[in-house]
């Protein structure tokens, strides 16, 4: 028996044997051409790309049919691939100049865009590469001939284990012999584990060496809650882990008839429960998991896979979509939190060595106020149409902030003056995720209506972090003692300001690091929909003056794992049937 470790993608419990899936790499022989073959070559590249958009069309088709419209729009980004028209220059001057075949010259420009993708530090962004992966070895297929539907033939109940999968191959899988996904690479925010989700069925992703240490046919349990992956179980774990299953399927039923439960304490105070929202399609996950509203709407799915940054018009109807949807909810969009590397077409942004650090965020936007009046036009007028709230990423400084406002308020009056509506007010917050910023929140106070923590960016920052670099991740600890006082002092300045202090990392969505938080006094938790019951029964189970109490034991220890300990004791004697062991 082996256990193998990766990252928890989507919860419950799956049993069956394995299906390993080699996801074969397309060919793409390098051969010489003459010019005379340049327009054969041009000719085959655009049948490819029109067999291509069919294919992913038919997909979408199916995937609307058997799960709905808004899971089938996952495909939106295979088709704007398709239509990127710098993508067609760059084969094209490359058929021209290198006189190659042009499988060899597609391929050479798709991997130079995926490698430049794949290097951000946005974990969002990195695992939309595999949108373009899918794209790009679909047309190799298309231009070479080889086409495969292994997937679509699994006639019997098993579990899928791949080095990586597409979005279109787990759409094409048939969901009723599909038990859970195992994969080697992947991260909690790619298409894999949306797709999980959506079907309701565990995944284990990040895995790393899951297709070299399982075999065809082997028995396999899969843990998504753990992010755990059992190999050649003996008959015992089998018998725990059904009974797991069976625990795990009564608690997520359970959990779920909260939805329309506040999230409130036993003693009576009362916390606001919003989901994260990636892209609009998410919206009812948000509503099915009983979401008070949207704590973070990231925006920068906007501007991917494109090379002109979006129009003032197609971003206010997507912002007034999501405000009429969630409507009387509030909805918290951040300004685009983009620059440095975090672009796949090329937008005449410089290459950096350190670009978590470098030029994006509030300062790309600073620098480029021609890119940010035009969202701030679009979330304004959105604005007219629900409950938008709007907040600045990465603010550092009050000069930063400052600044932001400035241009916030000169859009303001040009619509005005324009005639166009828009909610006069709309309020206005920080996201605290720079040291700088949480050392001087009192000094930016004065300046919003509420903060929101990043507490991905503010951990890794503050303890000098890397959070993708595997060789330091265990150094990336959200209950360390330095990262708790910040937490606190950043509320306690909110508080005395008269502000309201939410957060929108990962960190809200953890159950015993919700205690913590709960008794540091935080008013908003923005978590992934998904968690949003979890937490919920979290603050249903406790009094506010307990959590102040534990809160307050937490501040007394050396160390993080001491304050994760000390926090899932507390949360075992609360939630038992939360907890481990």
């Amino acid at each position: 028996m082996l256990v193998l470790k990766g990252i928890p993608a989507s919860h419950g419990i799956a049993i069956g044997k394995a299906f390993l899936f080699g996801s074969e790499e397309p060919p793409a022989t390098r051969r010489s051409i003459t010019e005379t073959e340049i327009s054969t070559e041009v000719m085959r590249f655009e049948e490819a790309l029109i067999q291509t958009r069919h294919q992913i069309l038919d997909i979408q088709r199916r995937l609307a049919d058997e799960m709905g419209q808004e899971h089938a729009e996952i495909f939106n980004a295979h088709l704007l691939v398709l239509e990127d028209q710098s993508l067609r220059e760059e084969v094209l001057g490359g058929l021209k100049a290198q006189l190659v075949n042009v499988e060899a010259i597609f391929n050479d420009v798709i991997r130079r865009h995926l490698r430049a993708f794949s290097r951000t530090n946005d974990e969002y962004l990195r695992d939309r590469t595999a949108d373009i992966e899918d794209v790009r070895k679909r047309i190799l297929r298309n231009l070479t001939g080889r086409q495969r539907n292994v997937l679509e033939q699994i006639d019997e109940p098993v579990v899928v284990v791949a080095h990586a999968l597409s979005p279109s191959e787990t759409a094409l899988m048939h969901k009723r012999h599909v038990l859970a996904f195992v994969t080697d690479v992947g991260g909690r925010t790619g298409h894999t584990a949306i797709m999980a989700k959506s079907l309701g069925i565990p995944a284990v992703v990040g895995v790393e060496v899951a297709t070299k240490r399982i075999e065809k046919g082997g028995r396999l349990v899969v843990d998504g809650t753990r992010g755990e992956v059992v190999v050649d179980p003996d008959a015992e774990t089998i018998r725990r882990y059904e009974v797991e299953q069976r625990r795990w399927q009564e608690i997520s039923r359970q959990l779920l008839q909260l939805k329309d439960l506040p999230a409130e304490t036993l003693d009576g105070r009362r916390v606001t429960l919003s989901a994260n929202l990636e892209v609009p399609d998410e919206i009812p996950s948000v509503i099915a998991h009983g979401a008070e509203g949207i704590g973070l709407y990231r925006t920068e799915f906007f501007y991917m896979n494109r090379t002109d940054f979006p129009s003032e018009e197609e971003q206010f109807q997507a912002y007034k979509t999501v405000a009429e949807r969630m409507a009387p909810q509030s909805v918290i969009v951040r300004t685009v939190d983009l620059g440095g590397d975090k672009f796949l077409s090329p937008l005449d942004l410089p290459t950096e060595m350190n670009p978590f650090m470098g030029w994006r965020a509030i300062r790309f936007c600073l620098a480029r106020p021609d890119v940010f009046r035009v969202q701030l036009r679009a979330i304004l007028r959105a604005s007219a149409y629900g409950n938008l709230k709007l907040m600045f990423p990465m603010i550092s400084g009050l000069e930063e902030l400052r600044r932001a406002n400035e241009i916030l308020h000169g859009v303001k009056q040009e619509l005005t003056r324009e005639k166009q509506a828009y909610a006069s007010d709309l309020e206005i917050g920080a996201m605290i995720e720079v040291p700088s910023a949480a050392l001087t929140c009192d000094l930016l106070a004065g300046e919003v209506k509420f903060f929101s923590i990043g507490t991905n960016d503010l951990i890794q920052y503050a303890l000098a972090v890397d959070r993708v670099n595997e060789k330091i991740a265990y150094l990336y600890e959200p209950s360390h003692p330095a990262v708790i006082r910040l937490l606190k002092q950043i509320i306690e300045a909110g508080h005395r300001a008269g502000l309201w202090v939410g957060m929108c990392g990962e960190m809200a969505g953890e159950p015993a690091l919700a205690l913590l938080l709960l008794g540091l006094g935080l008013d908003e938790f923005s978590v992934s929909p998904i968690q949003v019951p979890l937490i919920k029964k979290v603050v249903r189970s406790i009094e506010y003056r307990a959590a102040q109490a534990i809160a307050q034991h937490a501040m007394g220890f050396r160390t993080g794992k001491e304050v994760e300990a000390f926090l899932i004791s507390h949360l075992r004697q609360l939630v038992p049937d939360l907890v481990e062991g």
